[in-house]
């Protein structure tokens, strides 16, 4: 792997020495020396130990330490969420309307390590350690972050230590994670004042991933056409630009993160909400706009749109079926429905003729009175 070169693959590598087991049921191999560790790896997309000169097998201190981060994070959700987290407060967009990473100064950028080093030790409950940032299995562990792969920087307290690498892209919309120890082989000579040193090609390929190229929650914005963000942030109203922000979003999460940002007030979820927001405001569009109730979370996924998680939103327009002479066209077969207000709901093609959408129901657990059908 070279600076910046495309991260490790998805998955999980043998470790060098060793012969792969055959894949078990869950697609998860045991880091060696783990094999008694209970609750120590579960299965969890874009897990992966890849090949090093030092291996978890003959460093001791680097096996124990990878066991209690995943026996603590056993799927990465909780890194996932502080790196997100530790991203959206440098952008801070509901202040300054910002959403990429570009937009960051200098001096921002380099904070970022600062709060994603804080955002892991808090979700994970990590101990201080006593020279580096963490204590983890008895173990001194220094946190560095990087958002491109391979450009972590690591000081000279560090050197002959363990550290923790996370790297994150709201681009690529990833993150990564894996540990290593930075001994004189793995690192370059120091060529600054500070004497921090980056990675040798050594160091590159000896880096044992915990998670790779796992998702990072999806900042829709970044993932809209420049066009279609120019037309979200135009009106000058915040309210338009949220109704705009759901126009052309459809089909995608939205954050609350992400509707801050646009909204630009103090009150943006009121933006959102019925009594007056853009639940409302775009229901005579047949633009529905389905959050984290637990009825919602089944009738997006009825109809095949993204399931919203925590905080997030995914809006769609319907069309209603019917009879022709009701003015109401069927919905072509293999189109999936659901049961609203009384009548069949469809997502809505470019050719549907708009209507008014139907309100949602509010219950909270599970999905009394929502039916479907996948035609």
């Amino acid at each position: 792997m070279t600076p910046g070169a495309v991260p490790p693959p998805r998955g999980q590598a043998a470790l060098p020495g060793l012969t792969p087991d055959p894949d078990p049921a869950d697609g998860q191999r045991p880091l060696p020396g783990m094999a008694g560790l209970a609750g120590a790896q579960h299965a969890a997309p874009g897990l992966i130990t890849v090949a090093g000169p030092t291996a978890p097998d003959t460093d001791t201190e680097l096996g124990l330490v990878a066991a209690e981060l995943l026996a603590t994070d056993p799927d990465g959700s909780r890194i996932g969420a502080a790196v997100r987290s530790a991203l959206d407060m440098l952008l801070d967009g509901q202040h300054t309307g910002r959403y990429r990473w570009d937009q960051l100064c200098k001096t921002e950028k380099t904070h970022a390590g600062t709060l994603v080093e804080i955002g892991i030790q808090r979700r994970l409950a990590l101990a201080d350690g006593g020279a580096l940032d963490y204590s983890i299995a008895g173990t001194d562990v220094d946190c560095k972050f990087s958002h491109r792969m391979g450009r972590w920087m690591i000081p000279p307290e560090a050197v002959g230590h363990l550290v923790l690498l996370v790297q994150a892209s709201d681009a690529e919309g990833t993150w990564s994670a894996g540990l290593l120890r930075a001994d004189a082989g793995a690192l370059h000579d120091a060529s600054n004042r500070d004497l921090k040193r980056n990675l040798s090609e050594r160091g590159r390929s000896a880096v044992h991933w915990l998670f790779s190229r796992s998702p990072l929650q999806e900042n829709a914005l970044v993932r809209m056409a420049e066009r279609d963000v120019a037309a979200v942030f135009a009106p000058r109203s915040g309210q338009q630009r949220v109704n705009e922000l759901f126009r052309r979003a459809q089909g995608k999460r939205v954050s609350r993160t992400v509707v801050a940002t646009v909204a630009q007030q103090d009150d943006y979820m009121k933006r959102v909400r019925a009594g007056g927001g853009a639940r409302d405001q775009l229901r005579d569009e047949g633009i529905v706009i389905f959050g984290d109730y637990a009825g919602d979370q089944t009738l997006a996924a009825a109809l095949g749109l993204p399931r919203p998680g925590p905080g997030e939103f995914v809006s769609a327009r319907l069309t209603r079926r019917g009879d022709r002479n009701a003015g109401v066209w069927p919905a072509p077969g293999g189109r999936r429905t659901v049961r609203l207000d009384g009548a069949d709901w469809a997502l809505a093609e470019p050719s549907d003729p708009p209507m008014p959408g139907p309100r949602l129901p509010r219950a909270r657990h599970g999905n009394q009175g929502v039916s479907w059908s996948p035609g």
